[in-house]
């Protein structure tokens, strides 16, 4: 059962976990649910407090839900989905991730890019490459979220070391949805992107390198991971167009 109404202890405790991870807009409290949403990320959250001790999160976003990794549970609630905890501290761990996904996915990058460059003029070509830098440069945040500032491969986390990486690239894409959604790019280290940007590795759909002939021995054995990608859906058919136009076999 949900604690309803909420304390003052308890909706301080929910006021601060939802400040400290981004959805800083508190609404209503309704049926011991505490609404919090974002001015910089999607959706909605609701945070709630068990008669018994433990704490709910709700969460209203298909793409989170999707990609959280965390099973739900039974019963009533807002949202689509909701998740326990059996402790603060387990909250606050969940938290971030909540954060990272509802502000790439499905189209927050995309939503970003449109409000900063509103009204920019794109007449020549200098003035559009200032508004593709101005995308590229969302795109990359947004995925250093996403992969929560990591190689998926080598576990590298120097951001110099980083580079956001097309799948399908940017001059290819077909819109600007195409160009700003997460699932069309990869954060890989500087060696790995510009094996994939020049086609001489690509992946198959369930996340392992498939390298190109074209490769010496030695770059290919210098081509090190720990372990394969984890690829959603949307990722996959991306690829699958990288592996036909890009990838050298």
């Amino acid at each position: 059962m949900i604690e309803s109404p909420q304390s003052f202890v308890i909706r301080q405790e929910c006021d601060k976990v939802a400040f400290q991870n981004g959805f800083r807009r508190p609404h209503e409290e309704l049926n011991g649910w505490r609404h919090y949403t974002s001015t910089t990320a999607q959706g909605s959250l609701w945070l709630a407090r068990e008669n018994k001790g433990g704490w709910v999160v709700a969460i209203d976003h298909p793409g989170i839900v999707a990609e959280i990794g965390l099973e739900p549970i039974e019963g009533g609630g807002p949202g689509l989905a909701r998740y326990r905890f059996a402790d603060l501290a387990m909250l606050y761990a969940a938290m971030p991730r909540v954060y990272e996904l509802a502000v790439s996915l499905p189209d927050a990058p995309l939503h970003e890019f449109l409000y900063q460059t509103k009204g920019l003029p794109k007449t020549t070509e200098a003035e559009r490459l200032v508004v593709q830098r101005v995308g590229q440069n969302i795109f990359r945040e947004r995925l250093m979220a996403y992969w929560q500032g990591r190689c998926p491969l080598t576990g590298i986390t120097d951001k110099a070391l980083l580079r956001a990486s097309h799948i399908k690239p940017w001059k290819d894409c077909d819109n600007d949805a195409e160009r700003l959604d997460v699932h069309n790019g990869l954060l890989l280290s500087a060696l790995w992107d510009a094996a994939f940007d020049t086609g001489l590795v690509t992946f198959n759909d369930d996340g392992s390198p498939e390298f190109s002939v074209r490769l010496t021995l030695e770059a290919r054995s210098t081509l090190r991971f720990r372990e394969h990608l984890s690829l959603t859906q949307k990722h996959r058919m991306f690829m699958e167009w990288h592996r036909a136009t890009i990838f050298q076999p």
